[in-house]
């Protein structure tokens, strides 16, 4: 099963499939992992559901967000036992300055305690990590991260966190435009709306990047493991 089934129809994913998208990429010998945005003003302070969540954080996606936090630790682990490089694309506290379009589109998103933007200790970075705040969804606009993956000698990017069909999909599409290879672990990504998250990942899978569990994620890194160790 995969995330979008039930949702994509059967006879849509036919049409991807027979004009040749959906292909898998494959990881490169050289990963980075980008966590985006895991920020307790996306998951709340403590696992809630949704509705409940909001009342603390307006811009919280609830239960969904620490579920994704507890896969995205799994890759963390195997990124740090690696020394991989990892990588922390995230929304800074907004000033009045950065209004613009967004005020106008989320006004909620200008008013969240600066409390809110702490990362979740969870999957917090560690010294060596490149912290990377960022004013817009795609954490490459405006940001010195191709840079930084370049420097880093890295030619694969594994893409976590939220939302699904905001900063992840901005920064995925992107990343491929770079001529990255991109993989997506669906349950390490979330979003507030179920449909939403079903139809990037749909999106980015026929397009962009290869999407997977992070169960296959981290068997397809073990591969690179064994290289190495070889």
């Amino acid at each position: 099963m995969k995330p979008w089934d039930g949702i994509i129809s059967e006879d849509e994913q036919k049409a991807y499939r027979a004009a040749g998208f959906g292909r898998r990429s494959g990881l490169g010998r050289r990963p980075a992992l980008l966590i985006i945005d895991v920020q307790y003003r996306t998951v709340g302070t403590t696992p809630q559901p949704f509705w409940e969540s909001i009342k603390e954080f307006p811009t919280s996606c609830g239960e969904v967000g620490w579920k994704a936090v507890a896969q995205i630790q799994k890759l963390l682990a195997v990124f740090r036992e690696n020394d991989w490089p990892v990588l922390y694309p995230h929304v800074a506290p907004k000033e009045s300055f950065d209004s613009g379009r967004l005020a106008e589109k989320v006004p909620a998103l200008m008013g969240i305690p600066r409390q809110g933007y702490d990362f979740v200790a969870e999957i917090a970075p560690h010294g060596r990590d490149v912290l990377l705040p960022k004013k817009h969804p795609s954490a490459f606009f405006g940001t010195p991260l191709a840079s930084y993956l370049i420097d880093l000698g890295a030619d694969t990017v594994v893409v976590t966190g939220c939302t699904t069909s905001g900063c992840v999909r901005g920064s995925v599409v992107d990343a491929f435009a770079y001529n990255f290879k991109v993989a997506v672990p669906g349950d390490a990504v979330y979003d507030r709306s179920a449909t939403s998250h079903a139809v990037n990942l749909f999106d980015m899978a026929e397009k962009y990047a290869d999407v997977m569990t992070t169960d296959e994620c981290i068997q397809a890194l073990g591969t690179l493991q064994a290289e190495r160790a070889a």
